[in-house]
């Protein structure tokens, strides 16, 4: 074939076939006809243990396909149990290097999950529960009163049990006694005199709203009285419940907030053990407001782990309850059978975790996912991909094998609002200690908590041992390591940015939402493709001297 340059100069065109040249148009056409079978393999030929073997997030890549919308259309809105929804896939691990109270809030404020620890006591954790739940609210229907006799000092105390310095002050110090004024945090900066009673330094201009005003009323005259609290009274002037401009700018600024339709508290989530005192541990952290509980084992199919999920269910139906860690159908159906609303996945996947090096037990984390994900579907049970990830590539891998969230660790561990304190390493760098829960450290530690709990605390509690079924050993074995992890800054930076990238990718995939992942996937609309090592090494940074890996801005 010849075509004609400007010039009339006649060039021929390249032979790409023996075959005659076709008509550009009749592309999509010729690949409808003539190639039947879409590119790349199917899921189930993907993890095909007989020719592949246990495949992990690194083994595989998933084939791109049509952007026809922008990347802020796709949907993240995914389960965590039977009943509760989340706006984003993220979840931050129950270990104490990772989640206290502070990553539990912000984890929910971003429409995600923080699972607290129960490396501490439990009035500790109850108390940290407890702190979850009292961040946002709509009608504070439980706020803390003092009476007119309580000093400015004790106010002060006050602020600084709580987080927050705004303190209704009622006749009899109580809820439903006569509203007398509010204490404020900036009443109580600027009074000299810490001994003298709140009544002197008290706000007594207030605007109120009447019980039985719906809270969209309560926010409109809150937004425009430009005060920090609205109490709600009765006939009167006994106070019923509070409002907070606090809360009413959270929901301006996190509005992904992850919260049950019922309630504009946040959601609380807690890890408990599987032995008989956890029963107790759990009772009190019900009390707290806990919505999600747990139960926490390196192997989730256990005796100890079934009746406790019965006993549960029978004793708080309101409660939804997680059980594991599973990795093979059987175990999740043993869980599933005794009635849990979720599972989480994962053992020996961590990146501080060496069960699968000790133990010899474990299985690969992307076989794994998608062989209890896959049956647990069939429940309707929601499932957690716990381990293996390091980057927003493994969560939309975790993710299309058919988990509905991804649970985090190290990832989230280096972050501001993770307990501890940051230290400078060796080499100079800014770094967070980090350890697995079956480190030697971790099982030995009889610490109340590692951020901020008190550890001479006689009733602190030792996960460690219970999770891997240690305690009352002589001799422990570790199945965790103990390190440090990079500052990554706050998890407000870091999250977002996580959600970024999954909408990013599942841009580049071609579905607009984690269900039109999940189903594209069992469909076969969505591909994948095997990695040899050196298309891994091709995948990754190579051929540089020198570079800076910046993940975001």
């Amino acid at each position: 074939m010849a075509i004609m340059n400007g010039d009339s100069t006649e060039i021929q065109a390249p032979v790409l076939h023996k075959e005659k040249v076709l008509d550009h148009k009749n592309a999509l056409e010729v690949l409808k006809n003539e190639y039947p079978d879409r590119d790349g393999i199917d899921v189930k030929t993907l993890l095909d243990s007989k020719n592949n073997g246990g495949l992990t997030y690194n083994d595989f890549l998933v084939l791109p396909g049509y952007i026809g919308f922008p990347a802020s259309a796709v949907n993240l809105d995914t389960p965590v149990t039977k009943r509760i929804t989340l706006k984003t896939p993220f979840l931050s691990s129950p270990m104490d290097t990772v989640t206290e109270h502070n990553m539990a809030i912000h984890m929910a404020l971003l429409g995600g999950l923080g699972v607290i620890h129960h490396n501490c006591s439990a009035d500790y954790q109850a108390e940290m529960v407890r702190k979850v739940k009292r961040y946002e609210n709509g009608f504070i229907l439980d706020p803390v009163v003092i009476s007119p006799t309580t000093t400015v000092a004790e106010a002060r105390a006050l602020k600084e049990k709580w987080g927050f310095g705004g303190f209704p002050v009622t006749e009899n110090g109580t809820l439903r006694s006569k509203l007398v004024g509010i204490i404020t945090p900036r009443d109580l900066q600027f009074h000299d005199d810490a001994s003298d009673p709140v009544t002197k330094a008290m706000s007594t201009d207030l605007v109120t709203a009447k019980t039985g005003i719906t809270l969209s009323e309560a926010n409109a005259i809150l937004s425009q009285s430009k005060k920090g609290k609205l109490p709600i009274v009765d006939e009167n002037y006994n106070l019923i419940s509070l409002l907070s401009r606090s809360d009413l700018m959270k929901n301006v600024n996190y509005p992904l907030a992850s919260k049950l339709p019922q309630s504009k508290q946040l959601i609380a989530a807690a890890a408990i053990g599987t032995r008989p005192d956890d029963r107790k541990r759990l009772a009190k952290l019900v009390e707290a407001g806990l919505d999600i509980v747990i139960l926490d084992s390196s192997q989730g199919n256990s005796v100890f782990q079934l009746d406790m999920v019965r006993y549960v269910k029978a004793t708080y139906p309101g409660l939804d309850v997680i059980g594991g860690n599973v990795v093979t159908r059987e175990q999740a159906a043993a869980l599933i059978e005794a009635g849990v609303d979720g599972l989480r996945i994962g053992m020996g996947s961590g990146s501080a975790c060496i069960t699968q090096e000790v133990m010899a037990v474990g299985r690969p984390q992307a076989a794994s996912v998608h062989s209890v994900s896959t049956f647990a579907a069939r429940f309707g049970v929601p499932c957690i991909a716990d381990g293996g990830v390091q980057n927003v590539g493994h969560i939309v891998k975790g993710l299309a094998l058919g988990a509905s969230t991804v649970m985090m660790g190290g990832l989230l561990a280096g972050t501001t609002e993770s307990p501890g304190e940051y230290f400078v390493s060796r080499e100079g760098q800014l770094v967070k200690a980090y350890r697995g829960m079956g480190s030697i450290d971790a099982m030995e530690d009889k610490k109340a908590g590692v951020g901020s709990a008190n550890p001479n605390d006689p009733k602190a509690s030792n996960a460690g041992t219970a999770r891997y079924f240690s305690e009352g050993d002589k001799l422990l074995v570790a199945q965790g390591v103990s390190g440090s992890v990079l500052d990554r800054g706050s998890v407000t930076k870091f999250v977002p940015y996580l959600m970024a990238g999954v909408q990013h990718s599942l841009q580049d995939i071609g579905v607009q939402s984690l269900t039109e992942l999940r189903q594209g996937v069992v469909d076969g609309f969505v591909r994948f493709e095997l990695r040899t090592v050196s298309a891994q090494a091709e995948g990754n940074v190579h051929g540089l001297h020198s570079f800076d890996k910046k993940l975001y801005a």
